[in-house]
Parts: structure tokens; sequence; C-alpha cells
């Protein structure tokens, strides 16, 4: 199948490299939402419980900002997760106004699960690539993901 981004005789410009990054993107869009599902989740559940791998618990104030939704948005999808089991909500210890909230058991399971996963592809992809062309690519994404930072922040400023 074409790629939907290529223009023809395209393939060492700035807008070829550009059209390779959005493949990328749908390419690994497309293996997340079909991990995910696997797995019964959808991919702003993922996210949530994600970041409380990554972050520990927290408050729902503090899962709203994190994952750029609003705090309503989050009361959903920790309904929803709080219903399959794999978080719980409780009392802040500090905070009698705030919730904490925390993975469950089966929910750090089923993150263990997802990190095996990405694990398991980022050994396919890279396992087998010498260190200088790793490294290579490595610095490229920086280069890539902190213009990509750096233009949106321009633009949420205007």
């Amino acid at each position: 199948m074409k790629p939907l981004h290529d223009r023809p005789g395209e393939t060492t410009s700035a807008s070829a490299s550009l059209n390779r990054l959005f493949e990328l993107a749908e390419v690994l869009g497309a293996l997340m939402e079909r991990g995910v599902a696997e797995r019964g989740l959808t991919r702003a559940r993922a996210g949530l419980l994600w970041a409380l791998l990554h972050h520990g618990p927290m408050t729902q104030r503090a899962l709203a900002a994190h994952l750029r939704v609003t705090p309503r948005n989050v009361t959903g999808l920790l309904d929803a997760l709080q219903t399959d089991g794999l978080v719980a909500r409780e009392p802040h210890p500090d905070d009698r106004r705030a919730t904490l909230v925390t993975l469950t058991e089966p929910g750090r399971a089923l993150t263990a699960g997802l990190q095996a996963g990405r694990d398991e592809l980022a050994a396919h992809l890279f396992g087998d690539l010498p260190a200088p062309q790793l490294s290579a690519i490595q610095d490229g994404l920086e280069t890539v993901i902190a213009r990509l930072r750096a233009t949106d922040a321009a633009r949420r400023r205007e």
C-alpha cells in the first residue's frame, strides 16, 4: 500500500522527512490502538493507566492536568477503569478535598503487559542496530520533538 503522505519524486527534502513522520505516526497509532484494544482499553484509558504507572498515585486534578483533559473527562475515564478493577480512588491522606487515584494489582499487571509489549517492539525495531546508528536516530528524534513542542507552544501563545 502506498503511503498517504508521499509526493512523487520527493525523497530527501524536508517535506519528504515530514511525510515519513506522518507515516510513522499513522503506523504507531494503529499499533497502539490494536494493542490497547486487545487488552479491552481505549487509548485514553491506557494513557491514564500509563500516567499512574510512571508517576505513581495522583489526584484526579493532577491526572487531568497531566493528560491535558478536563477533570470531568478524567472522572469518566476513572469510572470505567474503577468498574474494571484497574484503579482505586481513595481519600487523599493530606487533603480531605482531594481524591487520590492508584493502580490496583490488576491495573499494575495490565500496565506491566503494556510495558512488556513496548519493550518487545523496541527490541524488534532497534535491538540489532549498532550503537552509533541508534544514537543518531535518538538524536534526530530529540531534535524533531523539541522543534515540534516549540512550534506548538508558539502557536498556543498566538
